[in-house]
């Protein structure tokens, strides 16, 4: 029985034996950086859906607070101030909505940047592959 037969037969070498082992490696490594990218997306779309709520339930809330105090303060001051307190009310919404815009441009500039895991991991793979040559 010969022992060079059966080892050949499990783990070619050569150059055929190296394309292989490259290609297994690179599949291996491309099919990682594809189920980090997955887990990034779902996370992502879990993030956009949580915002999407959180800025819905705020635009509505906001949207009836601002209508009914509106409306009780002119239906207060009809008689002795009504334009100065439609001008004031005026002038106050438009200070919240600059505020609330401020605000969100930051929350936003607070944000990681989407994937930055999976490009963080593709920098340090060429990294890498920039070494061993």
């Amino acid at each position: 029985m010969d022992t060079s037969s059966s080892t050949s037969a499990s783990a070619p070498t050569g150059l055929v034996g190296a394309l292989r082992a490259l290609c297994d490696g690179l599949l291996a490594s491309g099919a990682r950086r594809i189920e980090l990218f997955s887990l990034e997306l779902k996370e992502e779309k879990v993030r956009m859906i949580q915002i999407f709520i959180w800025i819905s339930a705020v635009v509505v809330s906001g949207v009836m607070a601002i209508t009914f105090t509106s409306l009780a303060l002119v239906y207060v001051f009809w008689e002795s101030a009504r334009l100065a307190v439609l001008g004031g009310l005026a002038l106050f919404y438009v200070a919240a909505c600059v505020a609330v815009l401020i605000a969100f441009r930051r929350y936003l500039a607070r944000q990681d940047a989407p994937f930055d895991a999976t490009l963080a991991e593709l920098r340090k793979d060429r990294a890498c592959i920039r070494t061993e040559n």
